[in-house]
């Protein structure tokens, strides 16, 4: 649609404001939308007012008459009712990374999943750049999609983290290769069932061609049936099954098996990560990197040298023996279930509340149950929680009014062997901006009690 002039990007956040400079950039009129009034950065508000644009919030339906196009934010959901007007208005309704997409003509390997999307993701961008080309990795990670693309040439490679809210508004958006990691409960409150959960993701590759890639979960059993929509060349990977073709571990190394030749990367003991959920975003990472061209040699430096990310199972100090680890990122049961397995030998504290998503708790409780010496419950959830604690036979609870309190049980009540962990099933929005901070903070009160 090059006849679009005028576009309204629906959300001021990380991602509408990256897209918004990379429209205004492209000579287009820009209003940059919010429900409620902030204050842009001097440079992004020149740069919007130079086309004729600018911030607006109050009333939508006056913007949506001015402009051709909505590009949408990640927390913008694509089916409000205003929206669903603008479209029968012949007003064209995307995501920022269509947006971003359509304006990159390079290379794309975009990544989902309920869980270990950040950890995939980055660990394909590191594999990138072993690659003679610019490199970029952006997306739900980072800065938006569009600023990451911006600079970039045909024979570049973008690695792209991608939720299911950001391809819920996909029309073209088509990457090289697609992978999906697994698909549990999450974000019920947008999605309502785990059917139209399911659909976004597989948005990620719906448009892809027969010279393109899906890779796919093997051992997760509903990822697994995808396979016979792909109309790509499909690679499964597996930890648990020896396959006859794709990516798979066999006595704890991680092989690649395509048309007949075998290549053996590294060992899980060689990883600086740990745990059968790293393992699985390994064996995604190496399949990725597999037809994005990198070297199994090179593969290999990449996985031994790769620390992790921030807030997932982060290592952050010892206090008396006791280990402490940041798990912030785990904002959905099954992400607590994964760390948790991630213990073999139990004796955990563990640290769980926050913004309720309303998933079912039981598989979770029943871990916690088998794997906790103590469940420390705060926030919006901790009722619910406690509720479904006691049912699951859990017997050593507390339930704390502030994070602080929390970090402070848990340092009063921890013995060796025991390990503190914060792996809160519930996203941070009851007392923080997002996960990193609430992160961020643990790792702070943590470091003052070791001081």
């Amino acid at each position: 649609m090059s006849d679009i002039q005028n576009v309204m990007v629906f959300g001021a956040g990380i991602s509408g404001k990256g897209a918004a400079a990379e429209l205004a950039d492209q000579g287009k009129t820009v209003f940059l939308y919010d429900d409620s009034p902030k204050t842009l950065e001097l440079d992004l508000t020149e740069k919007l007012a130079k086309c004729g644009g600018g911030f607006v919030s109050g009333n939508l339906e006056e913007v949506l008459a001015k402009v051709q196009q909505v590009v949408l934010s990640p927390a913008v959901p694509c089916n409000l009712p205003v929206l669903q007007k603008a479209r029968k208005n012949g007003v064209e309704v995307i995501a920022e990374i269509e947006s971003a997409w359509r304006s990159y003509p390079g290379h794309m390997v975009a990544i989902t999943g309920t869980n270990g999307k950040t950890t995939t993701t980055t660990l394909v961008g590191e594999m990138l750049k072993t690659l003679p080309v610019k490199t970029a990795v952006g997306g739900n990670i980072g800065l938006a999609l569009s600023t990451e693309v911006k600079g970039l040439d045909k024979n570049s490679w973008v690695a792209a983290e991608v939720s299911s809210y950001q391809l819920e508004g996909i029309l073209d958006f088509c990457p090289d290769v697609a992978a999906v990691l697994n698909l549990t409960p999450d974000h019920m409150e947008r999605h309502k069932t785990m059917e139209e959960y399911g659909r976004c993701k597989q948005n990620i590759y719906k448009n892809q061609t027969a010279k393109q890639v899906t890779v796919l979960n093997y051992d997760d059993p509903e990822v697994r049936t995808w396979g016979k929509y792909s109309r790509g060349i499909l690679c499964y990977f597996s930890r648990t099954a020896a396959l006859p073709e794709g990516v798979y571990m066999k006595e704890g190394s991680f092989f690649i098996r395509w048309k007949n030749a075998v290549k053996e990367i590294c060992h899980k003991d060689e990883l600086q990560i740990f745990g059968a959920h790293n393992e699985e975003n390994v064996l995604a990472a190496i399949a990725c990197g597999f037809f994005v061209g990198v070297t199994p040699a090179a593969m290999r430096e990449t996985l031994l040298s790769f620390k992790g990310v921030e807030h997932r199972i982060e290592y952050v100090t010892t206090i008396n023996g006791v280990p402490y680890y940041n798990d912030s990122k785990a904002t959905n049961t099954d992400s607590v279930i994964k760390a948790l397995e991630a213990f073999p030998s139990g004796h955990i504290i563990l640290l769980a509340g926050g913004h309720d998503k309303m998933t079912p708790l039981e598989p979770m409780m029943n871990l916690v149950q088998e794997k906790t010496d103590l469940l420390i419950l705060l926030g919006e959830a901790k009722e619910r929680f406690y509720q479904a604690a006691v049912a699951a036979g859990v017997e050593n609870i507390a339930m704390v009014d502030t994070f602080k309190a929390a970090v402070e049980t848990a340092h009063a009540r921890a013995k060796a062997p025991q390990v503190v962990l914060l792996s809160p099933a519930c996203s941070s929005f009851d007392m923080f901006h997002d996960m990193g901070e609430r992160g961020r903070y643990f790792k702070k009160l943590v470091r003052e009690l070791e001081n």
